[in-house]
């Protein structure tokens, strides 16, 4: 009953956002990446390029003139198209006509615009940059209403106090209404609501926007104005509405490390957000971190280099002031959550918050019989641990650990997010072997937990009982199931299940909706273990013969299974070239070859024709390998195998109980 009486309480006391289109603003654009690709946007009034940015005088500094602002959409919401017209609305200099020339030098504002990645296996990237921001833009489809992907963002912003401004984008299509659009902000109050947002947050600015004709407006309109077809309105909300930075130039300078990269001749570049005082070039300062016994003191050095990236290159400055983000160089052993201050300073700042990890695989040396052939780093497990800790060290959701037999264990949030790191270092030119991924249990009194995602899917009507299906052998548990808003022939499913059932499910539920359902997943807590899943793999057909895969082999292999393989391909002994029809795994030899007489047969020029393969992708071949399987990983070729190659070790090793 909550939700309509504080629904009915916003309405009348939302305020509307007063718009100016006699303001202009002009920027510059810059990229700060993140290890997933992330990346941050800086917008920066001409003012500043007016009194030149390598020398920033006191008024440049103040604190006041800054909006840090996070962006917040689903995918396909129109976000990237959004920061394109946001740019060309204030001048910048990239392949398209500005919007605007002019350049107000009262209007000294400068917005530091900050993408968020969606996906819930990235939520460490999400938190550091949500850390960085005051505010935030939640971009909606206004025909489709908020999805997955925009409350899990969405949830991480409002915990950290973010008061955001709901832009629904894409009014201008014939299908949104004025009646439409009010039920999205409904569905999105709602939503605001049911993830405990607090009444400042719930009272927030809605504007209507098309950006992909570059306009957005306080009130809704398909079609406004020519002289207001542009984004003033949304620039004037984030001035009006975005807190500026609550930091003081005075006090002594300090700054949490939210990223980290490596220049071949600057060393470490620190990037962050300056919490307080002033920082110039060649000041002395340390890096600081918390540890059970207090504040640790890390390293202590000079800014050798203050930076800024404008458009694709950095731009050099002088010195920067608080609620600035920045990057500096000059230090060698600070890390991502560490704080870097002046060398009076021996407090840290509260370290980032992380969701703890769900899934571990252990990365390993490749030694199959095939290895060596494609990458550079074979044999040696001291590169593949140090590329692992670099991989740490600039990413906090990961956690790597020395494991047995040459090899580490390595944490992460979901399969997506530790397939991405293998498929960089497969891409450098390492070869490994991987393990499939393995959930993190707990214990607490005694008891078995297991960790529990929620988990969001839209499907066609006609593919709901084989989803439901599939998931009732995973242990999924249904939360709540209805019609989809605005989708006639859809519906939509909210459920609970471990981690370990969704594990290589997303590849089936592609192929089981005909790759027209949608399905988004998230952490949600760790709870009772749920019991063994039930059947959700058939056996493999294991190759048991070394050498060239053959055509006429395969022709007779056919009717056993799937095969992975094609003719020309090489194998080895215990190397998996197929899914078998039936349960159990089944030793074939597909390097047998035909037989030659002096005979001429009337079929010998017959062609082969064989069914296309099921050619494995690595986040396929990730969800898909067994406990008892490894995936070999080399730049060019992507090989699933037993983790014992010989078939006798195999039927000892599969007689011993299983986890």
């Amino acid at each position: 009953m909550a939700g309509p009486l504080l629904r009915t309480l916003w309405s009348s006391s939302r305020k509307s956002i007063s718009s100016s289109s006699s303001s202009s603003y002009a920027t510059y654009l810059s990229f700060l990446r993140h290890p997933t690709g992330s990346i941050c946007r800086r917008f920066s009034t001409a003012a500043a390029a007016a009194t030149s940015i390598n020398k920033a005088s006191d008024a440049s500094l103040e604190p006041s003139r800054l909006r840090n602002v996070a962006v917040i959409a689903h995918v396909d919401h129109g976000k990237t198209t959004l920061m394109d017209r946001l740019l060309r609305q204030c001048g910048a200099d990239i392949p398209h006509e500005r919007a605007m020339d002019s350049i107000s030098l009262e209007r000294d504002h400068e917005l530091n615009m900050v993408d968020t990645p969606g996906h819930a296996d990235f939520g460490g990237e999400v938190e550091r940059v949500v850390g960085m921001v005051e505010g935030a833009i939640l971009v909606v489809d206004a025909g489709e209403g908020p999805l997955a992907q925009t409350k899990f963002v969405l949830a991480k912003a409002l915990k950290y106090g973010l008061r955001p401004i709901l832009l629904l984008n894409k009014v201008d299509r014939p299908s949104v209404s004025e009646e439409r659009c009010n039920e999205v902000e409904s569905l999105v109050f709602d939503l605001f609501a049911n993830l405990d947002a607090t009444e400042e947050q719930l009272d927030f600015p809605v504007l209507y926007a098309s950006a992909k004709e570059g306009w957005a407006s306080s009130t809704f309109t398909k079609d406004p104005p020519v002289d207001a077809k542009n984004m003033s309105q949304l620039l004037d909300a984030i001035i009006g509405h975005v807190p500026s930075p609550k930091a003081s130039i005075d006090a002594p300078f300090q700054m949490m490390v939210s990223m980290m990269e490596k220049d071949y001749y600057l060393g470490r570049i620190l990037t962050g957000r300056v919490s307080s005082g002033l920082i110039h070039v060649g000041d002395r300062v340390h890096g600081l971190r918390k540890t059970e016994s207090g504040v640790e003191k890390i390293e202590e050095g000079k800014v050798v280099k203050l930076m800024k990236k404008k458009g694709t290159s950095m731009v050099l400055i002088d010195c920067a002031g608080a609620g600035d983000i920045i990057s500096m160089a000059g230090m060698a052993s600070p890390s991502i959550g560490h704080t870097v201050a002046n060398v009076e300073v021996m407090a840290a700042l509260p370290s980032i918050e992380l969701d703890p990890p769900t899934i571990s695989m252990t990365f390993g040396v490749n030694d199959s019989p095939l290895a060596g052939r494609d990458g550079t780093h074979v044999i040696d497990w001291r590169q593949i641990g140090d590329r692992l800790m670099a991989e740490a060290e600039t990413n906090l959701a990961i956690n790597v650990l020395p494991s047995l037999s040459d090899s580490y264990e390595v944490q992460g949030r979901g399969e997506l997010q530790l397939g991405i790191l293998i498929e960089n270092m497969r891409r450098e030119g390492f070869e490994l072997s991987v393990s499939p991924p393995k959930v993190m249990y707990k214990t607490v009194k005694g008891q078995k937990l297991e960790p529990i995602e929620e988990v969001t899917i839209e499907v066609n009507d006609e593919h709901v009982g084989l989803v439901m299906e599939s998931l009732s052998h995973r242990r999924a548990e249904v939360v709540d199931m209805g019609p989809v808003p605005g989708n006639v022939g859809r519906t939509r499913l909210s459920l609970s299940c471990p981690s370990r059932g969704l594990v290589g499910y997303r590849s089936m539920f592609s192929s089981d909706t005909r790759g027209t359902g949608f399905m988004h997943r998230a952490f949600l807590t760790y709870a009772k273990y749920r019991g063994p899943l039930g059947n959700v793999r058939k056996g493999v057909l294991v190759s048991m013969g070394y050498g060239t895969i053959t055509s006429h082999a395969l022709m007779s292999l056919e009717a056993r299974g799937t095969l992975f393989v094609t003719p020309g391909m090489e194998t080895y002994d215990g190397m998996i070239v197929g899914e078998h029809s039936r349960d159990t795994d089944l030793d074939i030899n597909p390097v047998r070859t035909k037989e030659l007489t002096n005979v001429r047969a009337a079929t010998k020029d017959e062609n082969v024709k064989l069914s296309p393969p099921r050619l494995m992708t690595l986040e396929e071949a990730i969800g898909y390998v067994a406990s008892d399987e490894l995936i070999e990983v080399t730049p060019k070729a992507i090989r699933m195998r037993k983790r014992y190659l010989d078939v006798n070790k195999r039927k000892t090793m599969s007689k011993r109980p299983k986890e």
